[in-house]
């Protein structure tokens, strides 16, 4: 019976779970870069992704430090967010309202270059000049955002996800290449609507960028994103197949000082094979310190 009613709700549930990877599946551009050791950042900032009639809007605060990672560079970070969900659909001749506000999952982060981008004092960082850089990095949420197990839209996942990744970036002149793969592994919700299991498969993801440097610093990038698996079971039986997707995007980043700047991000779906596309806007503002600066 649960099987049944799974598949009616099927299109529904795949925009919640779209909304609530969204963060795990960014487009980052900048994620294998150099920075002086012991430099911290703190970021704010606020992104809405629509999908249909349904919006999430989340705010958020990214607080990281460089450190250093057996004499290259690295960061830890640790993100906050917070999260509003609404919107109305329908099924068939039944209204599915969406309304939810709360916690959504932070997310851990510790990232490590592994080549080309040795630790560095503030004023050693001075005189580096970047070539080929090759990092790694591991990302996994912690589930403690607001969930209600008979609800079916929530802002949190009620399961943790688990990402491994590895990418690099070359630099040619004031451009920068940069391509990384990763995989996202989800455990399983034992409370989807009742007592019922959730699981899913990995989702395999590889992502391009190429990122243009002005003199003062700031950047602008083109992104793209290719993500592919994450077939979804409720109880042992497979309610979905596996997904497709295609996403670009851009992002502009402009300093205003030595400490603070800001960054506007965007991104649309461009091919999906579910259905499940949104679109994404995101302004962030950030302030630096530490490290000598």
């Amino acid at each position: 019976m649960i099987y049944l009613y799974c598949v009616r709700i099927f299109w529904l549930c795949l925009l919640v779970f779209t909304f609530q990877k969204a963060q795990a599946q960014e487009i980052e551009a900048r994620a294998y870069s150099n920075a002086p050791i012991g430099i911290n950042f703190v970021t704010g900032g606020i992104a809405q992704a629509k999908s249909g009639s349904y919006t999430l809007t989340t705010e958020a605060v990214n607080l990281t430090r460089i450190i250093d990672v057996f004499g290259q560079s690295g960061r830890i970070s640790l993100l906050v967010p917070y999260a509003q969900l609404s919107g109305t659909g329908t099924l068939g001749p039944q209204n599915i309202n969406a309304s939810a506000e709360g916690l959504s999952d932070p997310v851990v982060k510790v990232s490590a270059n592994l080549y080309g981008a040795p630790a560095l004092s503030l004023d050693e960082f001075k005189n580096y000049q970047q070539d080929l850089i090759i990092g790694t990095s591991l990302a996994a949420s912690i589930p403690w955002g607001k969930y209600n197990s008979e609800q079916m839209l929530n802002v949190g996942a009620n399961r943790s996800l688990i990402q491994p990744a590895i990418g690099a970036s070359q630099a040619i002149g004031p451009w920068r290449l940069e391509l990384a793969g990763m995989a996202t592994i989800y455990t399983s919700n034992t409370s989807f609507l009742g007592s019922n299991t959730l699981s899913q498969n990995p989702i395999y993801s590889s992502e391009a960028h190429v990122i243009y440097y002005f003199q003062n610093m700031a950047y602008i990038s083109a992104d793209a994103t290719y993500f592919t698996g994450g077939q979804k079971y409720v109880n042992g039986t497979a309610i979905t197949g596996s997904q497709e997707n295609w996403r670009f995007g851009s992002t502009m980043s402009y300093p205003i000082n030595k400490h603070n700047s800001i960054r506007l991000t965007g991104s649309k779906g461009v091919y999906s094979n579910t259905n499940t596309d949104y679109t994404a806007l995101g302004l962030s503002w950030q302030y630096r310190w530490g490290g000598g600066l």
